[in-house]
């Protein structure tokens, strides 16, 4: 058998997925790391007495940290193939616009900021929501339009 046939390129939305993924394990990572995680002292396993923040401005906890990391792990599985890829950028980004509504009504102070957030994280929330669902929409469109599929002979791009 040829490598050729063996290897395929990755196509925009699992390169997308895989980055995305990488980030979010970046993030759980840093969020245990003193300095670059302020008052890492203060650091709960959840909850809104959890008074950690990465980079000075969000609110981090163990558990917070833990669903990054998670989430980075599915991310990287999911962007194995195309349609994991995709799936992950849009259903993730459906699920951090719920977090960013969520974050929105509850009082930050209360037991249900279990995760926790402040007004730094909504606005993340917000962004990542509508960036994660544009990334696998705009690049999963890109990929068809390089051709029918994974296997097929590609030209050069015009555009």
């Amino acid at each position: 058998m040829s490598t050729a046939t063996n290897t395929r390129s990755r196509t925009p939305v699992q390169v997308a997925a895989a980055v995305v993924a990488v980030v979010f394990l970046l993030v759980g990572v840093l969020g245990f790391v003193p300095g670059i995680t302020t008052h890492h002292d203060q650091l709960s396993f959840a909850g809104h007495d959890s008074m950690a923040m990465l980079l000075g401005l969000f609110m981090v906890s163990v558990l917070h940290n833990l669903v990054h990391l998670l989430f980075g792990v599915v991310g990287l599985a999911s962007a194995r193939t195309p349609r994991g890829a995709r799936l992950f950028l849009v259903a993730g980004g459906a699920v951090y616009l719920v977090l960013w509504l969520y974050g929105l009504l509850i009082d930050h102070g209360s037991d249900a900021n279990f995760v926790p957030v402040n007004t730094a994280d909504n606005w993340l929330h917000l962004g990542l929501g509508v960036g994660m669902i544009a990334l696998g929409l705009l690049t999963a469109r890109a990929g068809r339009a390089d051709g029918p599929g994974p296997h097929a002979a590609r030209g050069p791009s015009l555009g």
